[in-house]
């Protein structure tokens, strides 16, 4: 196994073991976990891409009560910590973790989950150059999950009105839509997130409903710094659960 680093992710709530060499928590992660929102009889979860399982864990503190989530991910050595980070925090009755391709027809339940949560890699492979590491590679760039796989995953293994929960590159947005909208998972709430007032928006977070109605609502920005290059209020209320 690569070497690791055992990090506190969120402030003396949780810490979790994770690869030097490969995808790591970053703040894209903690936008993600707290964009995720319960509702009504909502309590099974999936997580595609989960990694070393941080949304997960996070969710899992989160939501109290009977509340599920499983996390795929196709890389073993990422399974193997998740699992590990799940029982350190004891975890494993709200939590559990399978090894698998997220296109796989087979490995997942039809109709099943309430929700999913994702955070795609961001980066065509017509972009991006990949990496040296192999793991980094898998997270960065659409080597195993695109933005159609996205689309097709949710419309395979949401229930219908269940919910898509995912971020990505502002430069995609478009694309996000389209591929939603012809897989009937219909985009719901968008919020653009800036790295401060004087930069454009670097990625959008997005709610999306399976067979729902029309109407979006585009959120207030969330800005991450302010004039003073220090965290927003907003953005540290990101980190509590």
């Amino acid at each position: 196994m690569s070497d690791l680093t055992q990090d506190a992710i969120l402030p003396g709530n949780l810490r979790i073991f994770q690869t030097i060499d490969g995808p790591r928590v970053n703040l894209d992660t903690i936008l993600l976990a707290s964009w995720v929102k319960l509702h009504c009889g909502h309590s099974r979860f999936l997580e595609a891409g989960c990694a070393t399982g941080a949304i997960s864990l996070i969710l899992a503190k989160k939501f109290t009560g009977d509340f599920h989530i499983t996390g795929i991910d196709i890389q073993d050595e990422l399974i193997t910590l998740a699992e590990k980070n799940a029982s350190i925090h004891e975890l494993t009755d709200k939590v559990k973790f399978i090894q698998g391709d997220l296109r796989d027809k087979k490995l997942l339940p039809l109709e099943y989950y309430d929700g999913l949560v994702i955070n795609p890699p961001y980066d065509s492979l017509k972009a991006s150059r990949q990496s040296n590491t192999p793991s980094r590679s898998t997270a960065r760039l659409e080597l195993t999950c695109t933005i159609n796989d996205v689309g097709e995953l949710a419309k395979r293994v949401l229930k219908s009105r269940g919910r898509l929960f995912a971020i990505c590159k502002s430069e995609r947005l478009d694309e996000f839509l389209a591929v939603m909208l012809q897989n009937r998972i219909i985009p719901k709430r968008v919020r653009p997130v800036y790295p401060d007032i004087n930069h454009n928006s670097g990625v959008f977070l997005i709610e999306c409903i399976k067979n729902g109605g029309e109407g979006l609502s585009i959120l207030p920005p969330l800005i991450i710094r302010d004039e003073n290059q220090n965290y927003t209020a907003e953005l540290l209320r990101a980190y509590e659960v």
